[in-house]
C-alpha cells in the first residue's frame, strides 16, 4: 500500500530522481499521456510540484535538486503533445485490439468506457482539450480518439492547444507558489495546493455539463454512423 501511495506522490518521484528530476518529469508526462499503463502516474500534481521545486530555495529546503524551469516550460508541453500523439497513432493503428483484453490490476475496461463517453459527451475537439484536466481520462482519451477515427491533423491541433494550456498553467502556478511561500512552510501547502488545482481544473468541465443539461434537447438526426468503439462478434 505504501509503495502505491509513493507512486502517486510527486515529491517522492522528485526525491528519488534526484539530479535527474527534470528529465524524469518529462519522461513521466510522456508516459502518463502516451502509454496506457502510465495512467497511474501523477500528472497534475507532478506539474505543480515541479513548478514549486524549480525555485532553488524551496528545493534545497526540501532536500530536492532544483529543477530547471526553462527546460520544464519547453520540454513538458512537447512531451505531453508527443505522448498524446503516440496514443492516437496506436489507437488508429491497432483499433479496438488495444482494449480487447481482460481486466487486470493495470487495465480496467471501465477507463476506456469513461473516455469514450467523455468523447461522445463533449465532441472530439472539446474532449481532447478538457480531458487533459481529468486524470485517467487524459491517458485513455488519445487512443480512443484514434479508434473512433478522429483525423490525425484535427487531433494534433486540439492536442497542442490542450497540452500547452494544461502543462504551462500548472507549471507557472507551481513556480509562482514556490517563489511566494516560505520554504520552511512549503510542505504544508503542497497537498492542499494540488487538491485545489485539480478542483479548479474541473470547473470548465462542470460548466460544460451544466450548459448541455440546460440546453433544449434537439431531436436526434440519424446519420448512419456512431462513435461507439466497435466490438468483434465474439468480443465483450
Amino acid at each position: 500500500m505504501d509503495s502505491l501511495l509513493n507512486l502517486l506522490d510527486p515529491t517522492w518521484w522528485l526525491t528519488i530522481l534526484g539530479a535527474f528530476a527534470t528529465i524524469g518529469v518529462l519522461a513521466i508526462i510522456f508516459a502518463e499521456t502516451g502509454l496506457l499503463l502510465g495512467f497511474f502516474l501523477p500528472g497534475d500534481s507532478l506539474l505543480v510540484a515541479a513548478g514549486i521545486f524549480s525555485s532553488g530555495s524551496v528545493a534545497v529546503g526540501m532536500g530536492i535538486e532544483p529543477l530547471s524551469f526553462p527546460v520544464l516550460l519547453i520540454g513538458t508541453p512537447l512531451c505531453a503533445v508527443a505522448g498524446a500523439q503516440l496514443g492516437h497513432f496506436l489507437g488508429a493503428r491497432f483499433g479496438r485490439r488495444m482494449f480487447d483484453k481482460p481486466d487486470s490490476r493495470l487495465f480496467k475496461r471501465e477507463h476506456v468506457v469513461r473516455a469514450e463517453e467523455f468523447f461522445e459527451k463533449f465532441g472530439p475537439a472539446k474532449a481532447v482539450v478538457l480531458a487533459r484536466f481529468v486524470p485517467i481520462v487524459r491517458t485513455f482519451m488519445n487512443p480512443v480518439a484514434g479508434v473512433l477515427e478522429m483525423p490525425a491533423k484535427r487531433f494534433f491541433v486540439w492536442n497542442v492547444i490542450g497540452g500547452v494550456v494544461w502543462v504551462e498553467s500548472l507549471l507557472l502556478l507551481g513556480h509562482f507558489l514556490g517563489n511566494k511561500v516560505d520554504p520552511k512552510q512549503i510542505d504544508k501547502f503542497i497537498l492542499p495546493g494540488v487538491f485545489l488545482i485539480v478542483l479548479i481544473s474541473l470547473i470548465p468541465i462542470i460548466f460544460e455539463v451544466i450548459k448541455r443539461r440546460r440546453a433544449p434537447k434537439a431531436a436526434p438526426v440519424p446519420t448512419g454512423k456512431h462513435h461507439r468503439i466497435p466490438t468483434s462478434p465474439d468480443g465483450p
